[in-house]
């Protein structure tokens, strides 16, 4: 069984991190200056509808930025490359290796991570994501958010379960590290829709999984066409199910976020989804309430 280092109640990422590298390790959030094909007109204009303006990227930056923003906040000389943004595989696969190969050379990173599209996994880049994973300690994270097609739809999300299940397929078989994003509050959905998505997302057996709060931002389709949208009435009613969820994420399984931020000044709701720490204390709490942890009732 997987072993949890710290005293929280679920398997953190930076506790992986640290088993590994051997000290604390941060994930720089990096803007590839890349696009998705559903805002370029090639499957859809405007983007998955719950997308900021940036591409939910709303922190992100270049390496020196961001070295310089988090070494106030974390003393370490241990470094991820995230490129976060938008779709991360959406280029030439030349561009791709030259941005991806140039942040590896930056002093003090060990490894990257790169966001994308399960629909945006060509064999071509398939073979160069390969090369990376020889070359660096590596992973990819792929927006899931939902398995529901009817909702994904609905979100303009532009590709099916099916694309999903085949790019965790080719990753997987390629023994390729995977992240998978799930979303909860998307409109429309319950409760069981989301615990769903994170059984869904489970089954795939991925190296780690983001659980994120919906905001409601600035900019957004959202802010357009559900303008009095609040995914969630208060704190708790969102941690009670996260904790749910992580009772039944296998526990070999890292965590990666158990909420989700965004700029107050583009974030229109939840209007407390800022309040990040005391999410997080709230999760803790209610697990150490419930006496139990990530995993005690998953199947695995």
């Amino acid at each position: 069984m997987t072993t949890i280092l710290s005293d929280l109640p679920y398997y953190t990422i930076n506790d992986y991190l640290k088993s590994q590298f051997g000290s604390k390790v941060v994930k720089l959030s990096i803007d590839g200056g890349f696009t998705c094909p559903n805002r370029d007109g090639s499957k859809a204009f405007g983007g998955c509808i719950f997308c900021s303006s940036s591409g939910s990227g709303d922190f992100a930056s270049d390496i020196p930025s961001q070295i310089a923003l988090l070494s106030g906040k974390w003393k370490t000389d241990k470094y991820i490359a995230y490129f976060q943004n938008h779709t991360n595989t959406y280029a030439p696969v030349s561009e791709l290796r030259e941005k991806f190969t140039a942040s590896l050379q930056f002093p003090g990173i060990v490894g990257l991570a790169v966001a994308t599209r399960p629909d945006c996994l060509g064999k071509d880049v398939l073979e160069l994501l390969s090369e990376l994973n020889q070359r660096t300690f590596f992973w990819v994270e792929l927006g899931l958010q939902t398995s529901s097609d009817e909702t994904a739809q609905r979100m303009n999300r532009c590709y099916d379960f099916r694309d999903f299940e085949e790019a965790m397929g080719n990753l997987s078989g390629r023994g390729i590290k995977t992240v998978i994003h799930v979303i909860f509050g998307l409109p429309g959905e319950t409760k069981a829709d989301m615990l769903q998505s994170v059984r869904e997302a489970c089954r795939a057996r991925p190296f780690g999984i983001k659980l994120h709060l919906l905001n409601v931002v600035k900019g957004s389709p959202m802010e357009i066409l559900y303008p009095a949208y609040t995914p969630f009435q208060n704190i708790d009613e969102y941690v009670r199910l996260v904790c749910d969820a992580l009772e039944i994420i296998p526990r070999d399984i890292t965590i990666h976020r158990l909420t989700a931020d965004a700029p107050r000044n583009i974030l229109i709701a939840p209007e407390w989804s800022y309040q990040k720490r005391s999410i997080l204390n709230g999760i803790y709490r209610e697990m150490k309430r419930r006496g139990t942890h990530q995993g005690i009732y998953s199947s695995d």
